[in-house]
């Protein structure tokens, strides 16, 4: 792992503090990370459920987690392509937490798998794969 826990987090405090609005990191391994979003009222869409763009912005902070951790602190690392599918409905009012996964990190690119969770469900509401491109070493 090219990064620590308090390291990145840290990192996402300072240089990404707009992040916080999609989830908070919990925990974080050698190219993993899952990250819980307490979801309130600003994420629910009308049926009462989470909102998509909700759960899409959780997934894609755990993806750029989980790349950090193999690639070490990039700010420049950014999401090229997002895929997600909607599997089931998320419970409304409870938090939603995602596991990020890297598949693959080559020098310019960085491919990964997330699945999200609501909180006490062991199914998972979305999957999403992503691609990150990764800015060249100066």
């Amino acid at each position: 792992m090219k990064i620590t826990f308090e390291e990145l987090r840290y990192f996402l405090e300072e240089q990404f503090p707009q992040g916080a609005l999609y989830g908070t990191l919990q925990e974080l391994g050698d190219g993993w990370a899952e990250m819980k979003l307490e979801v309130d009222e600003e994420h629910l869409r009308p049926g009462g459920t989470v909102s998509g763009p909700a759960m899409m912005g959780l997934a894609d902070v755990a993806m750029y987690a989980a790349l950090l951790s193999k690639i070490g602190l990039v700010p420049l690392a950014v999401t090229t392509n997002l895929n997600i599918n909607f599997l089931r409905k998320p419970v409304a009012h409870a938090p939603i937490w995602a596991r990020a996964t890297i598949l693959k990190v080559g020098r310019t690119i960085g491919v990964g798998e997330v699945f999200v969770y609501s909180e006490g469900s062991e199914e998972p509401v979305a999957h999403s794969t992503m691609t990150y491109s990764i800015p060249p070493e100066k």
